[in-house]
């Protein structure tokens, strides 16, 4: 009977998780000069979309950005079992958006933005 309950309990936390789909607040991959940003997911007219709120130097001390507050994902549709696309991805620092796809791997972000047939990978982690 233990057993059953415990089997449960996990079927009920999966699907908890899975539920969450991709809200909450993700930290970026460090860019070339070791700073991370915060990115926060929510629904943006049926899409997901994620904005920057927070921006962190390589010690891990808050800095001000001119980008906190605007998107840097928009439009990212839900394919279902982690995986979202249709969107775009917005890289600040070099003023250019990409066409993005992301999946989603427990708490790890992959999120792939590309132009043409040339495309980069950077991992996401959930923080919140």
């Amino acid at each position: 009977m233990r057993t059953l309950a415990l089997a449960a309990s996990l079927v009920l936390a999966a699907a908890a998780a899975q539920a969450e789909g991709i809200g909450g607040i993700f930290q970026t991959q460090a860019n070339d000069d070791g700073n991370v940003g915060m990115v926060q997911f929510y629904d943006c007219g049926g899409k997901y979309c994620g904005k920057l709120i927070k921006s962190f130097d390589r010690a891990g001390k808050e800095i001000a950005s001119p980008h906190t507050g605007k998107n840097i994902v928009a439009g990212m549709g839900d394919d279902g079992g982690g995986k979202f696309s249709g969107g775009t991805i917005w890289d600040p620092g070099a003023d250019k958006t990409y066409k993005s796809k992301m999946q989603l791997d427990g708490k790890t972000l992959n999120v792939s933005g590309c132009i043409a047939v040339f495309c980069k990978t950077q991992r996401w982690i959930r923080v919140k």
